[in-house]
C-alpha cells in the first residue's frame, strides 16, 4: 500500500535531513517535490493544493526554521495535515437502537461490492453481532449466488428470496426479526456506470427502510475516478461512509487521500486483500504514518494477537532462549508468520523499512515452498538438520516438488536464523530473524 508514494516521500525527507539548517527556498523545493509525488499518486489537485498551502504556512514560521531539527518539524506538520484530510479520527459504524440495524451497501459493478458485504458480515460476526446478509442486487444475476457461497463460507445466513429488491428486503426483515438479528447487510443493485434508474431505486430504498448506514464501496485503485463516483453518489444519497477496496495491490492512494476532503464522508473500512478477513477499520492516524514511512505497529500488533497462537509461540520462545531451535520450530515460525499476512503486508506496517532496497527472501510464495520442503523431511531430519546430506536433499526435493537449490536455500535461511538466535542470546545483536 502506497509503496511508490512512501518511497518518494522518504527520499524527499532524507534530502531535508541532510541539509541541517533549512531556508525558505529549501522548504519550497521540498514541498514542490511532495506536490509532484501526491499528484502522481492520483490525489485530487484541490486536496493537494490545500494540504501544501497549510504545510508551507506552518513550516515557514520562525520557530520551525530556527528549530534544532527543522526537517523533523516539517515532517510532523505534514503528518498532522495528512491526518486532517484523511478525517482526523476513526469513525465507527452507527447502527442505532433499532433491531435489526440496516446497512445499505451501494456501489458500481467491479468495485468488489458483493465480496465486501461478506467481508463486513464476517467482521461484525467476529464481534459477536448476529448478522443477516441480504442479496438485493437483482440486476446482476450471479450476485445472489455469489453472496450465498460467501455466506456459507463464513457461516452467516443469506436471504435472497424475491423478485425485486423491495420484496427481498421485506422478506429479510421478517426473517431477521424472527432470528433476533442485530444487523442486516443489504447488497444493493449495481451497474457498470451510474444511471438514473439505479440511483432512483437506491433513493426509494433509503426512503422506505431508513437504513442506519449507507456505505459506498469504491475501487481504491481508480484514484480520482473513485472520488468522482463518491461525489455523484453523495449528491443523490445521504451516504454515511465509504469503503475503499483493493488497497493492497498497486493502489496509488489518491482515493484515500481525497475522498473525505472532497465528499465530507468518512472512510470507515479499507479492503487490504482477497481473503474474507482482509477488511480493516480505517484509522486515519495509522494510514498517515504508513504514507510517511513511519509504519503501523498498532495494526501489526493487532494482527499478531488475533492470528498467532500465543501459547505455541511462548513454548517456541523458551526454546529460542536455549538456542534449541530445529526445523520443526522453524516450520512453526513460518506457519505463524503466514497467518499474520503476506510478508509485504508485514513490511508495510514496520517503520522506516525501505522495501525497494531490503533483501527479503521470505515472500509468500517462498514460505509455501519452505513449508512443503520441511513437510517432506523425516522427523529425524527436522530435529537434526545437520544430517541432511546430498542424497537426502535430492529425496526431499523430489518429495516436495521443488529443486535441490530450493532445499539448499531453506537450509541456508535456517542456519542463518539459528546463528542470529545464538548472537541474540549472547547479547550481541537484536534484530528480526527474517531480514538478511
Amino acid at each position: 500500500m502506497f509503496e511508490n508514494l512512501t518511497s518518494r516521500l522518504q527520499e524527499i525527507f532524507r534530502k531535508l535531513r541532510g541539509k541541517g539548517k533549512l531556508t525558505e527556498k529549501d522548504i519550497e523545493e521540498a514541498l514542490r517535490e511532495v506536490r509532484q509525488a501526491l499528484l502522481e499518486a492520483d490525489a485530487h489537485y484541490k486536496v493537494v493544493k490545500e494540504l501544501l498551502n497549510n504545510v508551507k504556512t506552518k513550516a515557514l514560521q520562525e520557530d520551525v526554521l530556527k528549530s534544532v531539527t527543522p526537517a523533523e518539524q516539517i515532517i510532523r506538520i505534514l503528518y498532522y495535515e495528512l491526518l486532517n484530510i484523511l478525517g482526523g479520527e476513526k469513525v465507527d459504524l452507527n447502527l442505532g437502537d433499532k433491531k435489526p440495524g440496516i446497512i445499505l451497501v451501494v456501489g458500481l459493478q467491479g468495485s468488489g461490492k458483493t465480496t465486501t458485504c461478506a467481508k463486513l458480515a464476517y467482521r461484525l460476526s467476529q464481534e459477536q453481532r448476529r448478522v443477516l446478509l441480504v442479496g438485493a442486487d437483482t440486476f446482476r444475476p450471479a450476485a445472489g449466488k455469489q453472496l450465498q457461497i460467501l455466506g456459507e463460507k463464513i457461516k452467516v445466513p443469506v436471504y435472497i428470496d424475491g423478485s425485486n429488491p423491495f420484496e427481498i428486503i421485506d422478506g429479510a426483515l421478517k426473517v431477521a426479526r424472527e432470528k433476533f438479528s442485530d444487523v442486516m447487510i443489504v447488497d444493493t443493485t449495481g451497474r457498470l456506470h451510474i444511471d438514473e434508474e439505479m440511483m432512483n431505486e437506491l433513493s426509494e430504498l433509503n426512503k422506505k427502510y431508513h437504513p442506519s448506514e449507507i456505505l459506498l464501496v469504491v475501487d481504491g485503485m481508480t484514484g480520482q475516478d473513485a472520488v468522482n463516483i463518491a461525489e455523484k453518489f453523495n449528491e443523490k444519497l445521504p451516504l454515511t461512509g465509504v469503503i475503499l477496496t483493493k488497497m493492497d495491490g498497486d493502489a496509488r492512494g489518491g482515493a484515500a487521500l481525497s475522498v473525505k476532503a472532497i465528499t465530507g464522508k468518512p472512510i470507515k473500512f479499507i479492503g487490504v486483500g482477497e481473503k474474507i478477513e482482509d477488511l480493516e477499520y480505517f484509522y486515519p492516524d495509522r494510514l498517515a504514518s504508513r504514507i510517511l514511512g513511519m509504519g503501523d505497529l498498532a495494526s501489526l500488533v493487532e494482527k499478531i494477537e488475533k492470528n498467532i497462537e500465543l501459547e505455541k509461540m511462548a513454548k517456541l520462545e523458551e526454546k529460542l532462549k536455549k538456542s534449541k531451535f530445529d526445523l520443526e520450530d522453524f516450520y512453526i515460525q513460518l506457519k505463524e508468520l503466514k497467518k499474520v499476512g503476506t510478508f509485504e503486508q508485514i513490511l508495510d506496517m514496520l517503520p522506516y523499512v525501505p522495501k525497494n532496497k531490503i533483501n527479503v527472501e521470505l515472500s509468500e510464495k517462498e514460505i509455501k515452498k519452505f513449508l512443503a520442503i520441511i513437510e517432506s523431511m523425516t522427523p529425524e531430519e527436522r530435529r537434526n538438520p545437520s544430517i541432511i546430506n546430498g542424497s537426502r536433499r535430492q529425496r526431499i526435493a523430489r518429495g516436495s516438488g521443488t529443486s535441490v537449490q530450493d532445499v539448499n536455500r531453506l537450509l541456508k535461511q535456517y542456519f542463518q536464523t539459528l546463528e542470529l538466535i545464538k548472537q541474540i542470546n549472547k547479547g550481541k545483536k537484536s534484530m528480526f530473524p527474517f531480514f538478511r
